[in-house]
């Protein structure tokens, strides 16, 4: 019986489900190549920031002034994302899945013509609210892409498929490094194009997105629409038995019919919330608080002090890493499971961090340790792509049944805008303060990561987004004050789908039998 249970999913990956996918996935890829794509050209938009002055006031800015130009030109591509994340639930509540993804790109384009054009407009202020609103995109893309893919998913291969939101973004940020390049798009006259490019995998996901089915859950559950979802479900399972699924949809849209609209505030207020939203906030915060942004915003740098006379190469050595290890994390997320790689990633990034701190600050005396800094630094991006940077993004979903999902993934999404807005802003001064032992501060931080995953974090792999939730309900149902109440919860009912330990890897297809 687990054979043939092990075999049928295998038939459901159809070539419309990876269709659809893969078209949702475009959204990640551009949040990849916005977030790469403005190291590469700084010198050259310094520089177009000193024109400008000269031009407007007859003197170039003073360098603090310039520094200060360009610093917010950079971090408020993090203030657009936290605004977009938060906009997520309520967009996709009024639009769907689908159309909210189709109206974001109205963003892109405009974004992307505001900093093509600001060489010709002769106007540094076109780069920063282009970049303002590349990023509200952006942060709309980090919520819209993963919740869109986790519900078109089948159960079977959510992770896997919950783990192509990260590849588009390593991908994008690959791109972004090769065409940052001098060479190619990074000189003085076509940095500027370098910067619009987002415009053209907006186009191409505005075409394709009208040949994608609207998410299932949201046709049934929101706007029940049983026989729609019905039809989109043939289409992506490749049969005509979907019963299973509108079954599980069903149930859940029973449930929700019991329960008030789930607000942002709620998820804090109500104990059956509290947990999971705490879960996916630290894991959020794993991702970035992880140090990865620091390498990768600086890595030019730490390549250059391990005495490199090439760091740019080095720089996207690290990108060919990054991709390579998110699509073999792609392969392991549904055999060892979530919360087993979380816990490899978040090892793997602490040792690494003390490796680099050792190889920084002893290359000086011993140049041969070089070596060990590229080794380090490359050791510390395959361990984040294993865990810390596809996971927390797709388990979101994972967490929430359909009502509290969009309030979930917004909250979730700004903890991770907000992280990064604050490690860009701070890892330069405390670089600065600390030198190479500022990775001292992640390892700590990874350590702290790893002791909460081990205790808190439950593995979600081949569990619906019901059983999920009926854990964490249940688990809520019994915590004290003790009483009557409490104690009414714990008979029958629970003997389905028995309550986690915060430390217990439950066999979840033994539970679904």
């Amino acid at each position: 019986m687990e054979r043939m249970e092990d075999d049928k999913p295998k038939k459901k990956v159809t070539a419309y489900l990876l269709f659809s996918v893969s078209t949702a996935v475009i959204g990640s890829l551009q949040f990849g190549y916005n977030t790469g794509v403005i190291n590469a050209p700084e010198q050259k938009v310094r520089g177009f920031f000193q024109n400008v002055s000269m031009q407007r006031y007859g003197e170039p800015f003073s360098e603090e002034t310039n520094i200060m130009v360009w610093s917010f030109a950079v971090a408020i591509f993090s203030v657009g994302g936290m605004i977009g994340s938060l906009s997520v639930g309520a967009i996709v509540n009024k639009f769907g899945r689908r159309k909210s993804m189709l109206l974001n790109n109205v963003l892109a384009l405009v974004g992307g013509s505001l900093m093509g054009l600001s060489v010709v407009c002769q106007s540094f202020e076109l780069v920063i609210i282009g970049r303002l609103v590349i990023g509200v995109f952006c942060g709309l893309c980090t919520g819209l892409t993963p919740m869109f893919v986790g519900e078109v998913s089948p159960t079977a291969v959510r992770g896997a498929f919950g783990t192509l939101h990260q590849l588009g973004v390593v991908i994008g940020i690959l791109v972004a490094q090769i065409f940052g390049l001098e060479s190619i798009l990074g000189s003085d006259n076509l940095w500027p194009l370098l910067l619009a490019l987002t415009i053209l995998p907006a186009i191409v996901q505005s075409i394709m997105l009208p040949f994608c089915p609207e998410s299932p859950r949201y046709l049934l559950i929101i706007l029940n629409k049983e026989e729609e979802a019905r039809k989109a479900l043939v289409r992506l399972r490749g049969c005509e038995d979907v019963s299973e699924d509108i079954q599980e949809m069903r149930e859940e849209a029973m449930r929700m019919a019991k329960e008030k609209k789930v607000t942002m505030l709620e998820l804090f207020r109500s104990r059956n919330y509290r947990q999971p939203i705490i879960i996916a906030i630290i894991l959020q915060l794993s991702q970035q608080f992880s140090g990865i942004n620091a390498v990768f915003y600086y890595s030019t740098g730490i390549f250059k002090k391990a005495g490199l006379s090439q760091p740019i190469y080095a720089t996207i050595g690290a990108g060919v890493v990054n991709t390579v290890f998110t699509i073999v994390s792609l392969f392991l997320v549904e055999r060892a499971g979530r919360r087993t790689l979380h816990l490899i990633g978040v090892a793997g990034m602490a040792f690494c961090a003390l490796l680099m701190t050792i190889s920084l600050a002893l290359v000086e005396s011993t140049p041969s340790l070089s070596y060990l800094a590229i080794v380090a630094v490359f050791g510390f991006v395959a361990s984040f792509e294993m865990g810390p940077g596809p996971i927390p993004w797709f388990i979101v979903a994972e967490l929430f049944s359909q009502g509290p999902r969009p309030a979930a993934v917004a909250v979730a999404g700004c903890s991770n805008w907000t992280a990064n807005f604050l490690v860009g802003l701070g890892f330069p001064k405390l670089e600065d303060i600390m030198g190479p032992y500022v990775f001292i501060i992640f390892m700590v931080l990874l350590i702290f990561f790893f002791i909460f995953t081990f205790l808190k974090v439950p593995e979600t792999k081949g569990r619906t987004f019901e059983d999920i939730a009926q854990s964490f309900a249940s688990s809520a149902e019994k915590q004290p004050p003790a009483g009557p109440e409490s104690v009414a919860v714990s008979l029958p009912e629970n003997k389905a789908l028995p309550p986690m330990s915060p430390t217990e890897k439950v066999p979840m297809v033994e539970l679904k039998n």
